[in-house]
């Protein structure tokens, strides 16, 4: 069951085991220290969806949760209805989960409210680019659905439920949409990366066509691709400052 804790170890097992899925993390991790390092001093630096990751070893201030009862992470907790009072965090960050979200704007709404004035929120997630809007629609296990009218859908559990466009959906193509709506949540930058690694080593899947002596070259071939034709990212990262 794709819901079920118990899948802590195999996931875990697949990001140990793959050397460059877990560099895939690992770069995404390092996007984590460099935004908070950008955020205000003072207030909790807080992870949604945790998961089997491994935030903490490279971000060890990092509060970990998730909604499943993982080993190890710090709380349980509903990213829309977060247990922290109003301007209370300094830093947000999750990796592939704004796109499990059944109600984007309610948990926009959440990271407005527990935020601290120029405190950020970064979502990492996946891009529906030219090269991933494919794999996303027709060869990816998860729902992915880019011309759905709301940033809401039904969800039957936590990770079976997705849209693998919402974030494409709300930052950019509905982007003066969000503005509207969240005027106190600035738009930093929606940087699309990583056209090819993710895919190329199979995410969490048993098989990996990248060997380990092959990761920095996939990296610098995804780091040139991506400057040259920014829509070919895979994945994006998205920074956000609360005004």
């Amino acid at each position: 069951m794709l819901d079920s804790p118990d899948r802590y170890g195999e996931i875990r097992a697949a990001i140990e085991g793959k050397p460059a899925l877990k560099r895939f993390y690992l770069e995404v991790y390092r996007e984590y220290r460099r935004v908070l390092a950008r955020s205000p001093g003072t207030g909790t630096a807080l992870e949604i969806g945790s998961g089997a990751g491994f935030a903490k070893e490279v971000v060890p201030e990092l509060v970990t949760s998730d909604i499943v009862p993982y080993p190890g992470v710090d709380l349980v907790l509903d990213g829309t209805s977060l247990p922290y009072p109003e301007g209370s965090l300094r830093f947000l960050c999750m990796t592939n989960v704004f796109h499990h979200i059944p109600d984007a704007g309610a948990f926009l709404r959440e990271a407005e409210r527990v935020l601290v004035p120029g405190g950020r929120l970064l979502i990492a997630d996946q891009h529906v680019g030219f090269l991933s809007r494919p794999i996303l629609r027709h060869l990816h296990h998860e729902p992915c659905d880019p011309e759905a009218k709301e940033w809401a859908f039904q969800s039957a559990g936590p990770l079976s439920g997705a849209n693998g466009a919402l974030a494409w959906i709300v930052f950019r193509r509905d982007l003066r949409l969000f503005r509207e709506r969240f005027p106190d949540l600035q738009l930093e930058r929606y940087q699309p990366h990583s056209p090819l690694l993710y895919w190329l080593c199979g995410g969490l899947k048993k098989w990996c066509l990248v060997p380990s002596c092959a990761i920095d070259a996939v990296l610098a071939a995804d780091r040139l691709l991506a400057r040259l034709l920014p829509d070919s990212g895979s994945f994006v990262f998205i920074e956000l400052v609360r005004r």
